[in-house]
């Protein structure tokens, strides 16, 4: 079975009265409960937390990691940055949820400021799918509503994607590349747009459906894990 660790600060569902109202159990446990329910088994772990829930022993026994932060950014410890982008490398899948695109351990593996606009007013958001055939997109129809959303709009300061899964409109006109897949190393990523912590997104069935898709796919590390070191010469070429 897949095990998938969510990350969470878990800080404003704690502070902001109206965060708690719609996420009463965390956004963790939100996105916990949606994976769940898609059969994966699931732990979370929280920025407070000790190594903020992420030790070598948790990141060894996770799959995919799935990542949720927002107002604390900087608090999260370049030691424990390390040591996630290190399991990336190797082969452990990471999902990478709205405000998420500033985390620290997004910025280095894109190698950019991850930058991009914003406006908070509560506006309609169509998410378009634009490539059919990738495995995120299993399941989805042609696009699907979100009836508040916080908008995220280009320019996004980004690598290319490998692949283009999705991408958002919003009432002002303003589009947005939604779902984001890369590689690094052995290790899959996806970054997903939608999921402002005062709407309830993370339990719009769609969203919990390409957030289970795409933990799926990230799971399989790419190709086998290379033989780095010295090399003697063959034999047969001396």
């Amino acid at each position: 079975m897949t095990r998938v660790t969510v990350w969470n600060e878990y800080r404003q569902e704690r502070s902001d009265p109206a965060v708690g109202a719609v996420y009463p159990d965390g956004i963790h446990g939100a996105i916990a409960d949606g994976l769940r329910e898609a059969g994966f088994e699931v732990g979370t772990a929280t920025l407070d937390e000790p190594e903020h829930g992420l030790t070598d022993d948790v990141l060894a026994a996770t799959d995919v990691l799935t990542w949720w932060g927002h107002v604390a950014h900087p608090e999260v410890s370049d030691d424990v940055v390390d040591r996630v982008h290190r399991r990336i490398l190797d082969g452990m899948g990471l999902v990478v949820l709205h405000s998420g695109h500033y985390s620290k351990i997004f910025q280095r593996l894109m190698g950019t400021t991850c930058s991009l606009t914003w406006r908070e007013a509560r506006e309609r958001e169509r998410v378009w799918v634009v490539d059919r055939s990738h495995p995120i997109a299993e399941g989805l129809g042609e696009s699907f509503v979100l009836d508040h959303e916080e908008m995220y709009g280009e320019p996004f300061d980004i690598p290319a994607p490998d692949r283009l899964v999705l991408i958002g409109w919003f009432q002002g006109g303003e589009v947005f590349r939604s779902g984001c897949c890369y590689q690094r190393g052995r290790g899959r990523i996806f970054y997903f747009q939608p999921g402002h912590e005062t709407h309830p997104t993370y339990f719009h069935p769609d969203v919990r459906r390409v957030i289970a898709n795409a933990a799926r796919w990230a799971a399989e590390p790419m190709g086998a894990a290379p033989n780095f070191g010295n090399r003697k010469t063959p034999p047969e070429a001396a």
